[in-house]
């Protein structure tokens, strides 16, 4: 099992050296490159004013944080989400950044730059030249971001999870769904695990007498019928 976390913070500015702070921070496990429906989001007080021009971004005020827990009551409950699991963001030195000064405020250790995944990086080297914001790859990859109206570390981090699955390649969950049906395990199904029993569909005696017969006469050189595919006697 690959565990891997998308992250996202919202924060209020653009630098934790000049004094800005997180003020939303959100994530959401992976399992096997697909979402388990677990996820983290605080909304964090950053003990100072929220300039206008960061508010055009993601919309939060000072109003909307007032009463909000301090980062320092959050962390704790933050790094045993993200656990020891790789952390995907999008451009990840930024989130990174940040946590890791709040991390620093608190008298914690900053994160494992070792398990730093950046999407934007990647998107970088599939789509050199190109706009590789989140809201540029969603619309690349026909992924629905109407929603999207304004910066959102909840929503933002479930579209990211969809972007990283298409950087990755791509992924049927019907896979998932077979890979557990043919070792009668679990499958996650809207993040709960569900056990499925494989049922054989059971063919007649006189149809499968009849199929061997039209192998042996008309398909002499099956493959399936030589070494290392046919059965042992």
């Amino acid at each position: 099992m690959m565990r891997q976390v998308v992250l996202d913070t919202e924060t209020t500015g653009l630098d934790p050296l000049q004094g800005d702070r997180v003020i939303e921070v959100a994530a959401v496990e992976l399992v096997n490159l697909l979402p388990t429906g677990a996820s983290f989001h605080r909304l964090v007080n950053p003990k100072r004013d929220i300039p206008a021009e960061a508010t055009r971004v993601h919309g939060f005020t000072n109003a909307d944080l007032e009463g909000k827990p301090g980062f320092e009551e959050v962390a704790e409950d933050l790094l045993a989400f993200l656990g020891d699991s790789p952390i995907i963001a999008h451009n990840a030195p930024f989130d990174f950044g940040f946590l890791d000064a709040e991390l620093l405020r608190c008298g914690r250790k900053p994160l494992d730059r070792s398990r730093m995944v950046d999407s934007l990086d990647m998107a970088k080297q599939r789509y050199p030249g190109m706009p590789n914001s989140l809201d540029a790859l969603c619309r690349r990859l026909g992924i629905d971001n109407s929603m999207r109206t304004s910066h959102n570390a909840v929503l933002d981090c479930k579209l990211l999870a969809e972007v990283y699955l298409e950087l990755m390649g791509g992924k049927q969950p019907g896979f998932e769904l077979a890979a557990a049906l043919a070792g009668n395990g679990p499958v996650l199904v809207d993040g709960e695990a569900v056990s499925w029993t494989a049922r054989p569909i059971a063919v007649p005696d006189d149809r499968a007498a009849a199929h061997q017969g039209f192998v042996a006469s008309k398909l002499k050189e099956a493959i399936w019928l030589k070494p290392p595919f046919a059965p042992e006697a």
